[in-house]
């Protein structure tokens, strides 16, 4: 017998089950509902935070940090993949979806945010073993140590082209954007490189909660007096809620008083109440009505002038969103479910429309960053007719002397502008009306008459607002 074989064996180290980490879990719950149901994170992750809460498994902090991985990972989806893809030996597509979200929240925590190195990935290995299995988890635990090897900075020089090469490229790996996004905000904005990087910064900035007093309802003021409450920039009834601030805890918020509201939809509203009308103005339209948030504050607005709002909206699901929105308003009004391209009033009805035109919303990437990796650029092909078709309906619907509002959230050319000028080719009886002068205040409207809001200029959605006068 051999001296080696006399000697005894070591003991196995015992089995060690992996830890829970109730934050982690939920957040790769999150992004595998996103990925998998095509949801959208600000969906998905409220009544996945409600139930964890009711649990007693989180506090307010682990809300909070859930947030941060979930969000965090979405914005920064483009250019996690692309550190990925240096530290794996195969193509990303043959990386199961399920482990590619595990990696990905390892990644952020890694490069995006101050959790020290061991932890992270200690945590993300951890994560794996629960929701991949010990075998995967070896997997995960070798590509975030390569990963763990430099930082963000370090690591976008290896993976993204120099600018000097590929402007595009190099923007679209640097700020998380698909190169064609990049390039269609570049031509909607113009101008230089510095321009269009602080766009794409703040598309990947956690936006600010605003919300809206409805006029009659509630005021600014009211609302101010809650904590972490500060004033808009623009808008008169809007107000904003610091980091940690939650709508559901406002009052008015919950008696439907106030809602909800980015500041630039708010705006919207506004220019097109304010645009001068010729003759009466009793009667107003949103001809896409939900979700109901630009109706519920027109509506707030026409009763103070004694007006009717009719609001309409094609699907009867959102149509009840929008009757929630309006119940309580001070004035009368009317929500229907019917389509805006075939609609059941007679031309030349209304004093004021609002067309508020589905769109690729790419001017709410800071809402709704997972909406950045679904579209694609065939999809403006689709939305363009029905675009056309709502803007000649709202033509048609407003009486002469009176104002139509075309809205997108969208600042691509291909739904703003090119829209506008294809329609008024064939309605010859209408005129531009500068827009910029119904917002006092709010600096870098450019050139006009139409308005396209910007998240780094204005803090708001990148919504795109033209006026158009019917004359004959």
């Amino acid at each position: 017998m051999s001296e080696q074989s006399r000697r005894p064996r070591k003991p196995a180290k015992p089995y060690r089950r992996p830890q829970k980490d109730p934050v982690r879990i939920l957040a790769f719950e999150a992004l595998r509902a996103v990925d998998e149901r095509d949801a959208y994170a600000n969906l998905v992750l409220p009544p996945l935070l409600r139930k964890a809460r009711e649990k007693g498994d989180f506090d307010a902090r682990d809300a909070a940090l859930a947030t941060e991985l979930v969000y965090g990972t979405l914005r920064r989806q483009g250019t996690y993949d692309a550190v990925i893809a240096a530290c794996v030996d195969r193509p990303l597509r043959e990386v199961d979806p399920p482990v590619l979200d595990v990696l990905s929240l390892g990644v952020h925590q890694l490069l995006g945010t101050r959790i020290p190195t061991h932890a992270a990935v200690s945590a993300s290995v951890e994560l794996a073993r629960v929701v991949l299995g010990d075998g995967r988890a070896k997997f995960v635990n070798a590509v975030l140590r390569k990963v763990a090897q430099d930082d963000l900075d370090g690591w976008l020089e290896k993976v993204a082209p120099p600018y000097d090469e590929d402007p595009e490229d190099h923007l679209a790996v640097v700020h998380s954007h698909p190169r064609w996004v990049v390039s269609a905000l570049w031509d909607s904005l113009g101008g230089g490189r510095a321009g269009i990087e602080d766009l794409l910064e703040a598309d990947n900035e956690r936006p600010e909660v605003t919300l809206v007093a409805r006029p009659g309802r509630a005021t600014a003021e009211e609302l101010l007096r809650e904590e972490a409450a500060v004033p808009g920039r623009w808008s008169p009834y809007a107000v904003r809620l610091a980091e940690g601030g939650e709508p559901g805890a406002v009052e008015a918020v919950r008696e439907g008083r106030a809602g909800v509201q980015d500041e630039g939809s708010q705006l919207v509203a506004l220019a097109l109440a304010n645009a001068p009308v010729e003759g009466s103005d009793a009667l107003w339209l949103d001809g896409c009505a939900g979700p109901g948030g630009k109706a519920a504050l027109l509506a707030a607005l026409a009763a103070e002038r004694g007006a009717t709002l009719l609001a309409s909206e094609k699907q009867p699901h959102r149509a009840g969103l929008v009757a929630k929105a309006l119940a309580g308003n001070p004035g009368p009004y009317q929500v229907i479910a019917a389509d805006g391209t075939r609609p059941p009033w007679r031309p030349g009805t209304f004093d004021r429309v609002l067309m508020d035109v589905p769109c690729t919303g790419l001017g709410a990437l800071r809402r709704r960053p997972e909406a950045r990796w679904r579209r694609r650029p065939e999809d403006l092909e689709s939305f363009a007719p029905l675009q056309r078709a709502l803007l000649r309906t709202a033509l048609d619907s407003v009486r002469v002397g009176g104002i139509v509002g075309y809205a997108t959230c969208s600042p691509h050319l291909a739904e703003t502008r090119a829209v506008v000028a294809d329609v008024l080719k064939q309605h010859p009886e209408t005129e531009l009306v500068d827009a910029r002068p119904l917002l006092p205040g709010v600096p870098a409207l450019g050139d006009g008459p139409d308005i396209q809001l910007w998240p780094h200029l204005h803090g708001t959605d990148a919504m795109y607002l033209t006026l158009i006068r019917r004359t004959g």
